[in-house]
């Protein structure tokens, strides 16, 4: 499902007034022709589809970002695909205003950067990858992951955010992020472990242990990898379950 398929970020549309749009062929922005709702909401749809033309052709989801409900975010994806950076943060302990981040890897582009705290983990960098994706992914990272950033780095995350906790929760994924990879078969190469095994595996790099630092980058790039699958599923379950079962009745 894409953002074209959309008509929730207008204001006075809901999910109802959505679905009754589909109902009657309108699931594509090129096939709204004001049939079912008012004149006043089917002008400010047409406003809303010109304006989010012209966003597309930018690159620009933001506006789309910030009108749709965080458990229907993962409408973007598909315009953004190979713009998606999914992200996750360890840590020394939850409270950032007394701990430290120690790495943070962006998986995007089927590629992943793990960036290391005292090595190449700054401020700038984070800057410059945030500024590199136009979609970026978390698992709780509404609550942790970004909140965290922005105290110890002095950051303002604007990029669109899509928290993966969320959707997974509307088709019935609860738990975190491991247990939800398990109950879909979402594999591990490398054995689970936890946030607490995070945080001795940094004290034991801190010591003098270098490989402690390359389990814990293998641990960090692993979540990073691994919510790109878990999306991917999510999305198609939605996209069945919300757009393509009421195409089909209507």
């Amino acid at each position: 499902m894409r953002i074209e398929n959309s008509f929730i970020p207008v204001r006075g549309v809901g999910e109802a007034t959505e679905r009754r749009l589909w109902e009657n062929g309108m699931t594509h922005w090129n096939e709204f022709d004001g049939g079912v709702v008012g004149d006043t909401l089917a002008d400010r749809i047409e406003r809303f589809i010109d304006e989010g033309r012209d966003h597309l052709e930018r690159g620009d989801i933001s506006t789309f970002a910030e009108a749709l409900p965080a458990a229907s975010r993962w409408r973007l994806y598909e315009n953004v695909r190979e713009e998606t950076a999914f992200l996750d943060i360890e840590t020394t302990g939850l409270d950032a205003a007394t701990n430290d981040v120690t790495t943070v890897s962006v998986h995007r582009g089927g590629e992943t950067e793990t960036l290391v705290r005292g090595r190449d983990l700054t401020a700038r960098r984070l800057r410059e990858e945030l500024a590199q994706s136009s979609l970026l992914v978390t698992f709780n990272g509404k609550r942790f992951d970004v909140p965290f950033l922005e105290t110890c780095y002095d950051l303002d995350v604007t990029t669109p955010h899509v928290d993966l906790m969320y959707p997974c929760k509307k088709v019935g994924l609860d738990g975190g992020l491991k247990a939800i990879e398990r109950e879909l078969g979402i594999g591990r190469e490398m054995p689970d472990l936890s946030g607490r095994d995070a945080v001795r595996l940094w004290r034991e790099y801190e010591r003098g242990d270098d490989a402690a630092l390359e389990r814990l980058v293998e641990y960090n790039r692993a979540d990073t990898e691994n919510m790109k699958p878990l999306l991917e599923l999510v999305a198609d379950r939605l996209h069945e379950s919300v757009f393509e079962a009421v195409c089909s009745d209507g």
